[in-house]
C-alpha cells in the first residue's frame, strides 16, 4: 500500500504528459494528491490526474490557466516544474530558434509560473516547489551548450526564489537527473551499444560514465522529487539533490 503523505494536497506539475513529469504527477496522485498536469501534449490513455494543454512557454497561457485554477481554489500546496526540451548542436551553428526555446521551456516557463503562484504561497505561508533541472547544469557537455545553460539558469533562478520565499515558511528545491529512461533519452540512443556507451561514458564529449552501472527510472527522480515536496524534508529548502547514479563524481 502506497504511503498518502499528500492526501488533501493540492498539487501542479508541468510537462505531465510524459516522461519524469508524468510519472511525477502519477505518484503525487497516488499518495493522495488532487492532481493538476500541464503539457503542451495531450496524453491518450487515461491518467489519475487532470491534465491541460498548456504552452508554458507562451505567459499569457500560463496566465489563463492559473487564473481559471485560482477560480476553483485558491490554494496550492505544491508546484513541480518538470517539463523540458533538449536542443543540441554545437554552438556556432546552433539555431537561434533552439537556443530560445530551451531557455523559453526550461527558464521562462518556470518563470512564469512562479510570478504567477507565489502571491499564494506568500499568501497562505506554506508550501513546497521542486524544479527538476539536470546534471548537465554541474558539468559541460559538449553540442549541449544551449540545454546546460538553461539548466543551470533554471537551477539559480531556484535558489533566487527560495530565498524570497523562506520568510513565508515556503521551501524551494532543486532536483537534478542524469541519464534517465524516458522518451527524450530514448530520441538520443538508437542501439544497444548506444546504451552501453552512455554507461561507460563518452569521453570525446568529456562525459563521464554512470558509476551505480544503471540508467535512472522515472521512479527514481520521482522518489527525490516526492521527498522534498513532503512534511520529511520541512527544513530542506535552497538544495540542489543531484540523481545521476555519481556521473558528476560529487562535482
Amino acid at each position: 500500500m502506497s504511503l498518502q503523505r499528500f492526501r488533501g494536497k493540492r498539487v501542479l506539475v508541468t510537462g505531465a504528459a510524459r516522461g519524469i513529469g508524468h510519472r511525477v504527477a502519477e505518484r503525487f496522485a497516488e499518495e493522495g494528491a488532487t492532481v493538476i498536469g500541464l503539457d503542451i501534449a495531450a496524453r491518450a490513455r487515461s491518467l489519475n490526474f487532470s491534465l491541460h494543454l498548456v504552452d508554458i512557454s507562451d505567459p499569457d497561457q500560463v496566465s489563463a490557466i492559473s487564473n481559471r485554477l485560482r477560480c476553483d481554489v485558491e490554494r496550492l500546496d505544491v508546484l513541480v516544474n518538470a517539463a523540458g526540451v533538449l536542443e543540441m548542436g554545437p554552438v556556432e551553428s546552433l539555431a537561434t530558434e533552439a537556443w530560445k526555446r530551451c531557455f523559453d521551456v526550461n527558464v521562462a516557463g518556470p518563470f512564469y509560473l512562479f510570478r504567477e503562484w507565489i502571491p499564494v504561497f506568500k499568501k497562505q505561508r506554506g508550501g513546497a516547489i521542486v524544479n527538476i533541472a539536470s546534471n548537465a547544469a554541474h558539468v559541460p557537455r559538449t553540442h549541449m551548450a544551449a540545454y546546460c545553460a538553461s539548466k543551470a539558469a533554471l537551477t539559480s533562478l531556484s535558489h533566487c526564489v527560495g530565498l524570497e520565499v523562506a520568510p513565508y515558511g515556503v521551501r524551494c528545491n532543486v532536483v537534478s537527473p542524469g541519464s534517465t529512461d524516458t522518451p527524450m533519452l530514448s530520441g538520443m540512443l538508437t542501439s544497444g551499444a548506444d546504451r552501453d556507451r552512455l554507461l561507460g561514458g563518452f569521453p570525446d564529449q568529456f562525459k563521464l560514465g554512470i558509476p551505480l552501472g544503471k540508467i535512472a527510472t522515472p521512479d527514481d527522480i520521482a522518489d527525490v522529487t516526492l521527498f522534498l515536496a513532503s512534511n520529511d524534508a520541512g527544513h530542506v529548502t535552497l538544495q540542489d539533490i543531484v540523481v545521476d547514479g555519481g556521473a558528476t563524481l560529487a562535482a
